[in-house]
């Protein structure tokens, strides 16, 4: 991303809560509770089902906007408290037991940002994308990283937290 793009805190929404308790003890007044367990029981069933039709049929149910052609592997995870805020474009590839994350419960606070997935990009396996990233067209994300940051189009990260990998280490 260019650098007068908005970093991932910049397009994270702060929702503070009442104190004395952490915020997730205060989840439903966050989100529904009977709209939580819809998104898991459909994200359930997308985790263990093969047919790549019906993993983005059944996540459009829920809210999540997914392009053409999407592959998403066995056991990904898609936020189960948001998922309308992610998108994953055209071809993009989510590789197997990766997750998406939309949202962030902390002390005093929650927070909820999108997730974009750019077209062709791929998440590999194992991977965790935290809420507010956007990861460029045709960009790739090792298995088991975690993507902290934006990801350039065309570009290669990996580690925790996920940096990018120079051409030498690419060869």
């Amino acid at each position: 991303m260019s650098d007068d793009t908005p970093h991932r805190h910049e397009r994270i929404t702060r929702h503070p809560t009442p104190g004395g308790l952490n915020s997730l003890q205060y989840w439903t007044t966050a989100r529904s509770p009977l709209r939580v367990a819809l998104n898991y029981v459909v994200i359930w069933l997308v985790r263990i089902n093969p047919s790549l039709r019906l993993k983005s049929w059944l996540l459009r149910r829920i809210g999540v906007t997914v392009g053409r052609g999407v592959s998403w592997g066995l056991e990904s995870t898609p936020d189960v408290f948001w998922p309308d805020l992610i998108t994953v474009e055209d071809h993009a590839i989510i590789g197997y037991d990766a997750t998406i994350l939309c949202h962030e419960f902390l002390q005093n606070e929650y927070r909820t940002g999108e997730v974009v997935v750019g077209e062709r990009a791929m998440v590999g396996a194992g991977a965790v994308v935290l809420p507010g990233v956007e990861i460029g067209a045709g960009a790739q994300v090792a298995a088991n990283s975690l993507v902290t940051q934006d990801v350039p189009p065309g570009a290669t990260v990996a580690g925790v937290p996920a940096t990018e990998m120079s051409s030498e280490n690419l060869e």
